[in-house]
């Protein structure tokens, strides 16, 4: 039997699985939301990357033993509270799955058209899903080297438009201007609230349950170091295209990324950047059935979800887990191949936020209640505070869909511990019978010798 702790992973995949679980398919699209802003979006991107820094620094405070975000809450505020955070945390990961591998699919029709049509994109992205949950069931260090693989990959379009700035500005090339937008308050919330949910993503590196070499040392440093990185890379990237392009035709951009791309390398550079951006939403999927798979392993074996989850091979992979967790993202896909369902999906996909936002404002509250350091508790009450505009930012109905969906896994989880109790009665019962049955027997045997 292969030792668990083999299969555990260090800094460098830990790292490139925080980086790559907040590069997604968004940001590559999220430049023609910006451009009308001018530097309003130069600005909201660094109040948004402060926001989620405050964040990350609270989480990574409160999942420094590696033990999980649920077992850290439960300490400080009981297991209910622990389990709304998990659960939220969960939910918001499991359905984001498929959005992820749709978008991976369909990046790839700008390589090819034909590519791009719904009976070849909903099989594209099953296939997707079924890969990297096999990938994930090998273990957590063959899940980290595909990560590692898929990061190195996905920021190549992000560098590669600093890089052609950067060269124009050395050739004293003329750039073009941003939009002439006054810089307001009202400017730079707008951009604020566009630019949160590109950088969400760097808590799936708190789901893995001890597989986290040193992870009081990891998991902070990767946490707060990726999600800075990740941080100054789109402020750079994101202004790099429209100095690049400038506001006109980056607002009128399908892809603004392959078109300041092409301005240097032709059209070569599109496909070039199609395949980027479909390897980054495959390696989000891949980070995401990994996080989702931890996280009902982590709440089954908690007695929260049924046991069969919280079963695992010989190194500690929780296949099952992260078979459930492919399963729900292949459902959706399949839910989204009915073109009658495609908005509910795109909803599915504004809840998957509200779910994350839940997990951070009851783990920061946590992170902030056990903190004894003024220092540490500003930082975690700023992150507490941009979380709850967060929730403004998202709306009304995808909050209250997401409290709903936090009712229903109370319901699964008072139900799964009914269950359990009535084994454990049952087990009890069957052990008094037969020791009663013992003691019959030993009493029949002093009576007739």
């Amino acid at each position: 039997m292969r030792d668990a702790a083999q299969n555990n992973v260090g800094l460098l995949s830990t790292v490139s699985m925080v980086i790559g679980s907040i590069i997604g398919a968004g940001i590559f699209l999220l430049p023609v939301s910006l451009a009308p802003l001018g530097w309003n979006a130069t600005v909201g991107w660094m109040v948004s990357s402060a926001g989620a820094l405050c964040l990350a620094f609270a989480l990574s405070r409160l999942a420094l033993r590696g033990d999980g975000i649920q077992a850290h809450i439960q300490e400080i505020f009981g297991a209910a509270p622990a389990f709304v955070a998990a659960w939220s945390f969960w939910f918001a990961t499991s359905t984001a799955n498929g959005a992820l591998a749709i978008a991976a699919a369909s990046a790839l029709s700008r390589i090819n058209p034909h590519l791009g049509a719904s009976a070849v994109v909903t099989p594209l992205a099953v296939t997707f899903i079924l890969l990297l949950t096999a990938v994930n069931a090998f273990g957590i260090r063959a899940a980290g080297r595909m990560q590692i693989l898929t990061t190195l990959i996905k920021v190549v379009p992000l560098l590669a438009v600093i890089l052609l700035l950067t060269l124009r500005e050395f050739r004293s090339e003329p750039v073009q201007s941003l939009s002439a937008t006054p810089l307001t308050i009202g400017g730079i919330a707008a951009a604020a609230a566009l630019t949160l949910f590109a950088l969400t993503g760097f808590e799936n590196v708190t789901a893995p349950v001890k597989k986290i070499r040193n992870s009081s040392h990891t998991l902070p440093l990767a946490m707060i170091g990726g999600t800075a990185f990740v941080a100054l890379l789109y402020v750079l990237s994101s202004t790099a295209v429209s100095l690049l392009l400038g506001p006109a035709a980056v607002a009128n951009s399908p892809a603004p990324f392959a078109d300041a791309l092409t301005i240097e390398w032709g059209g070569t550079a599109v496909q070039i950047a199609a395949v980027c951006i479909a390897v980054s939403a495959f390696g989000c999927v891949n980070a995401g059935i990994l996080a989702a798979g931890e996280l009902a392993y982590a709440m089954a074996r908690n007695g929260d979800l049924p046991e069969i989850l919280a079963r695992t091979r010989s190194d500690g992979t929780p296949v099952f887990s992260h078979c459930f967790a492919g399963a729900l993202g292949v459902g959706l896909i399949l839910l989204n191949a009915n073109r009658s369902t495609a908005s509910l999906f795109t909803f599915i996909v504004l809840v998957s936020t509200v779910g994350t936002l839940l997990m951070y404002v009851i783990g920061s509250v946590g992170a902030f209640v056990r903190s004894i350091r003024r220092w540490e508790r500003l930082i975690m009450g700023g992150g507490i505070l941009f979380a709850l505009f967060a929730f403004y930012g998202a709306g009304f109905e995808a909050s209250a869909w997401g409290v709903l969906l936090v009712l229903v896994g109370v319901l699964v989880r008072s139900a799964t511990r009914y269950a359990n109790t009535k084994r454990s009665v049952a087990a009890s019962i069957s052990v008094r019978s037969n020791q009663s049955m013992e003691r019959t027997a030993d009493r029949r045997t002093s009576y007739f010798p």
